[in-house]
């Protein structure tokens, strides 16, 4: 991560916490709980997730499956290798040795049993080939008879060994992803009086969680979104996320005041500093508060981006006051600035982002260009619902920078134009 001078960073998602002090609004609260957007990654024009899969699904054969497709074709392209050898020089080359292999091909796609078969199949073959022009008990084939059987027993033993592990791998990634589903909760499709979509992305495809974070409730002060990114990466990094939205969970709904459930923050994460022994932790943080029919959201940024405003086909930046981050708060000479007010009414979206989205660089090194391609995507859309704008910006920001090299998180945030009781979506 940058220096705090440039302090960007990332994580995704999150559900509503029906609390609300109206009774009506609670009910509506409670129905859309059950409307889940998919798990945080990458997302189609559609929302979902290429190669993921909603929470608490099974993992189909296909996405057990480890080894790469093409091993499992090996086997097959030696045997027919083998034939066309035999037949066109039936006289000249004993073909049948390249058959030893066999089962030691079969055991990196398949398991124990079909290399036990593979390896009789490979004997038989020899045999026949052997016979064919009366070299069946010859001296050199029946060590090479023997070298097989061999070949067959490692083999049998590899695949063996090879099951157990992508056994273990699956079992890890499950685990994996069900810590994604508790630390970085999905994110609702409808929350207090917002329309709500996110994205997540960890930099390393085989992590479930890397340092940015994201969370949205639903309170009795009005919706609450936090979106941040930690300094560092790694388990640490995950520790520090972890223990952020811990805090936001419970101060959320405590705390009246937005600024001051940033001062909580800061000093929760002061605390794991001095706890991991790492003065130089800090977490860069974006809080958002939007009460239902206000026509405006509060925004405190602790040395997070700005935010992005799409309103009547325009796209611009939203300037807010900007703080330390989180965990730095004791060295700034004054309290902390008072919240910015944003202008957010129905048709308005606002767009959450961690610098994974602005830093992906194309081949020539050039930085992301959010606003530039917002605004050409979306050029005479008088509105942008925020599963579109989360969908275009997880497939651009790949096809512009290729190869993730940083975490990225996306939340998008869009009014409702009536009461929730009222505009639940069907």
């Amino acid at each position: 991560m940058s220096a705090p001078a440039q302090l960007r960073h990332t994580p995704a998602a999150s559900r509503g916490d029906a609390s609300r002090g109206d009774a009506s609004r609670g009910d509506a609260s409670r129905r859309d709980a059950g409307r889940r957007a998919t798990p945080p990654g990458r997302r189609t024009p559609g929302g979902r997730v290429p190669g993921g899969r909603p929470p608490g699904h099974a993992a189909t054969a296909a996405e057990r499956r480890i080894d790469p497709r093409w091993i499992r074709w090996l086997p097959v392209l030696l045997v027919l290798i083998d034939l066309i050898i035999e037949a066109a020089l039936p006289q000249a080359t004993a073909a049948g040795f390249l058959l030893t292999t066999l089962p030691v091909l079969v055991a990196f796609g398949f398991g124990p049993l079909a290399t036990g078969l593979s390896t009789v199949a490979a004997l038989a073959l020899q045999l026949a080939l052997a016979a064919r022009v009366d070299h069946l008990l010859e001296h050199h084939h029946l060590w090479v008879y023997v070298s097989t059987m061999l070949a067959g027993l490692a083999g049998v033993a590899l695949a063996h060994q090879r099951t157990r592990q992508d056994g273990y791998l699956v079992r890890a990634r499950t685990v994996s992803e069900a810590l994604q589903r508790t630390v970085l909760r999905p994110v609702p499709e409808l929350v207090g009086g917002l329309r709500t979509a996110g994205l997540y992305r960890a930099a390393e495809a085989e992590v479930a969680i890397g340092g940015d974070l994201y969370e949205v409730c639903d309170t009795r002060f009005g919706t609450r979104i936090l979106l941040g990114d930690v300094r560092g990466k790694g388990l640490e990094a995950v520790r520090t996320v972890a223990d952020v939205l811990g805090a936001f969970r419970a101060t959320a709904h405590e705390t009246a005041d937005l600024v001051e459930l940033a001062e909580q923050l800061d000093r929760q994460v002061r605390r794991e500093a001095a706890e991991c022994g790492d003065e130089e932790l800090f977490v860069t943080a974006v809080l958002v508060q939007h009460e239902p029919g206000s026509g405006r959201a509060e925004v405190v940024s602790r040395g997070h981006l700005d935010p992005v405003l799409l309103t009547g086909g325009a796209v611009r930046t939203v300037p807010c006051s900007q703080d330390l981050p989180l965990g730095l708060g004791h060295l700034r000479a004054q309290g902390p600035p008072p919240s910015t007010s944003v202008p957010l009414g129905p048709g308005q979206t606002l767009l959450l982002h961690t610098d994974g989205v602005t830093e992906a660089r194309d081949r020539a090194g050039r930085f992301y260009p959010l606003t530039e391609r917002l605004a050409a995507r979306f050029e005479g859309r008088s509105t942008v619902a925020p599963d579109q704008l989360v969908a275009f910006l997880g497939e651009d920001v790949c096809a512009y920078g290729g190869q993730a090299t940083d975490d990225l998180a996306v939340l998008a945030l869009s009014p409702l134009a009536l009461s929730p009781l009222l505009s639940a979506p069907e």
